[in-house]
């Protein structure tokens, strides 16, 4: 399947989730069509000087699915095929999650169409700065916050505060999320994502009645969110069989030593060559035999062509929409566990509304009472959606669609902007 198929079947899963969800919950068709439309779309030209002197044109995108809970909230990713159903998708979900979660956010997704490998950090620097510079009108404390996502971290986020910084004649550490400590980021920040898969990974575990200790898990994607994730739930006494990155997949029947493969994906840049485990075909990984599965690369790895062969008792998503709706009724039917992603890796959302309004107050927290709070919000959430599942008798991603649909609807009403 091409880049822009995927991300035209995210958009579609998108839209069934929500159509499932306003089913249930008996709305009528306008305020059906009015969530499940952006509020704003932005696309910007995106020139860069490449440090040859040649000049690239690339395109950039910010979507603004939902104000009505309170300002657009949502990452940044810089990856090849990026392109507006992609985030069209991606900042629908945001929505979701951020109702869910229940903070006082809508959803805003952006991207730039660019591979960040093929640019050198001063190219990476100044497409940053061109693209902020586009998207600027548009975002700002008070109405649309950006975060990192693929292909962007810390220092792109500090690029983009210093960027819009410039615009206003003053710092603006609220602007964004994610950033450095030293320019206003919060402890736990960009580890919260990974914390947060493993917090409800563990959850579902004893759901299930599988102790940690006992479990098998495979992480796909062995990056930003999935190296920490798997770090945690080893400390956890989880064992980790397998992972896998864009370049390879490495397996280990025994448990693999996250140690010495930090180590090796340090100095090599991919888990590929590990030696202390099988190199085995990357998309093998989905369907090896454990009770936990992590997917936590991108959108559209699990779907009806592989669903049939995952063996895994339980899916946790890692990644936005890694599950297409086709493969989600394929695993329900075989009685798979999924935790919806909307749930699963809120962590990074979560963190960043406390980054937020830390800055907000200029007053920052220890490490523990951010800790705490992530745990605190995620267990909450877990709890709701698994008490609206046996409510209704339904998945958990149709229970954690329906209450966060339910709350956006809400809020709609209550402003008056549909009755």
């Amino acid at each position: 399947m091409t880049a822009s198929a995927v991300h035209a079947s995210a958009l579609d899963d998108a839209r069934t989730q929500l159509a499932e969800a306003v089913a249930a919950l008996g709305y009528p068709d306008g305020l059906h069509r009015i969530l499940g439309s952006a509020r704003r779309e932005t696309t910007v030209s995106v020139p860069l000087v490449r440090d040859n002197g040649d000049v690239e044109v690339f395109t950039g995108y910010r979507v603004q699915h939902s104000i009505a809970r309170g300002p657009a909230k949502g990452g940044i990713r810089y990856s090849a095929g990026v392109n507006l159903d992609e985030v069209r998708a991606l900042a629908m979900w945001m929505t979701w999650k951020c109702a869910l979660l229940d903070i006082p956010y809508g959803g805003a997704k952006g991207g730039v169409d660019v591979d960040p490998l093929t640019l050198s950090p001063a190219e990476l620097e100044r497409l940053t700065r061109t693209y902020t510079q586009g998207i600027s009108p548009v975002i700002g404390p008070d109405n649309d916050i950006p975060a990192p996502d693929v292909g962007t971290d810390e220092q792109t986020m500090a690029w983009m505060m210093d960027a819009y910084s410039a615009t206003r004649g003053r710092g603006v550490p609220g602007v964004v999320t994610g950033k450095p400590l030293d320019l206003g980021g919060s402890l736990g920040r960009r580890t919260s994502t990974s914390r947060g898969v493993a917090h409800i990974s563990l959850l579902a575990l004893k759901k299930a009645g599988i102790e940690p200790n006992s479990a098998t898990t495979v992480v796909q994607g062995y990056g930003k969110v999935g190296a920490d994730a798997a770090d945690y739930l080893a400390d956890a006494g989880v064992r980790i069989i397998s992972v896998s990155d864009r370049f390879g997949a490495v397996h280990n029947a025994d448990g693999l030593n996250l140690p010495l493969l930090r180590a090796h994906v340090t100095e090599h840049g991919s888990v590929a060559g590990f030696p202390g485990g099988e190199q085995i075909d990357p998309a093998a990984v989905l369907e090896l035999d454990v009770d936990l599965l992590v997917p936590a690369a991108v959108e559209g790895v699990i779907h009806g062509g592989n669903a049939h062969r995952i063996q895994a008792r339980i899916v946790v998503e890692g990644a936005n929409g890694p599950t297409t709706a086709e493969a989600d009724a394929a695993l329900e039917r075989a009685g798979v566990l999924v935790v919806p992603d909307i749930l699963a890796n809120a962590g990074g959302v979560v963190v960043s509304y406390f980054e937020w309004v830390q800055a907000q107050q200029g007053y920052w927290w220890t490490l523990p009472e951010v800790e705490r709070g992530l745990d605190d919000r995620m267990t909450a959430a877990w709890a709701a959606v698994l008490d609206q599942a046996g409510a209704t008798g339904t998945t958990l991603r149709r229970a954690a669609m329906t209450l966060a649909v339910g709350r956006v609807a809400r809020a709609h009403r209550a402003r008056g902007l549909t009755h």
